[in-house]
């Protein structure tokens, strides 16, 4: 990328100072996990993991949240082709009902782990405890994707990666939006839900616990 303007530089110095410090410790390896996708009623959870380069200082990398659609697009392909491993997981609406959002992001997150073809030294993951990492050790740190850098760029792969997966499923089902919403739970998609009821990519714990109080009001309404 072109020269970095001295306030992202300074953004980017603050952003990597954990990883700095573990540097200095010997840790040479770091792999960043994060997901994308475990609030939403349709579509999968995505977990992503990347190992970059401990000079890597790519321009915009931040918090997948705080990256427009269109920004995340780009660094997506500047971020793989400078890291040195990633690896992707996409789990399922059967899974996530089968055995719930945490277990299925967890279990993701040790897909991910055996899908890095080098291995880590060290696992900076955002936010999970009680994890399989292969006994690769592994850093919980809250609010990770805004206070590392390799867990920032691993938020951008997942969100990426499942934005698109959303993409595809609105052709298919367009009459839900998820190419806007890409599954959450916003008003126009339970309007959707009202009028055309769940598809088969809905997740069902989901709907049920958001959603049926609506239809049992509905059903109440109608035996008046």
């Amino acid at each position: 990328m072109d020269t970095i303007k001295e306030k992202e530089l300074e953004r980017l110095t603050k952003l990597k100072e954990i990883e700095k410090d573990l540097y200095h410790k010997g840790f040479k390896n770091i792999c960043g996990i994060d997901e994308a996708g475990r609030g939403p009623l349709a579509g999968p959870v995505v977990i992503a993991g990347v190992i970059m380069p401990e000079d890597s200082m790519i321009e915009g990398v931040n918090d997948s949240k705080k990256v427009s659609e269109k920004k995340r697009e780009k660094l997506y392909d500047i971020i793989l082709e400078e890291a040195i491993s990633y690896s992707v997981a996409i789990i399922g609406q059967d899974v996530i009902d089968k055995i719930n959002i945490l277990n299925a992001t967890k279990q993701g997150v040790t897909k991910v782990v055996e899908g890095l073809d080098v291995k880590p030294d060290l696992i900076l993951v955002d936010a999970l405890t009680h994890i399989d990492t292969k006994g690769i050790p592994y850093d919980s740190i809250i609010k990770g994707d805004a206070k590392c850098y390799n867990i920032a760029a691993a938020s951008i792969i997942a969100k990426v990666t499942r934005d698109r997966i959303m993409r595809q499923w609105d052709e298919i089902y367009p009459q839900y939006g998820f190419i806007n919403h890409k599954g959450y739970g916003t008003a126009k998609h339970i309007q959707a839900l009202k009028e055309y009821g769940p598809c088969p990519i809905h997740r069902k714990s989901f709907i049920k616990n958001f959603i049926y109080h609506v239809f049992i009001k509905n059903i109440g309404r109608e035996k008046l």
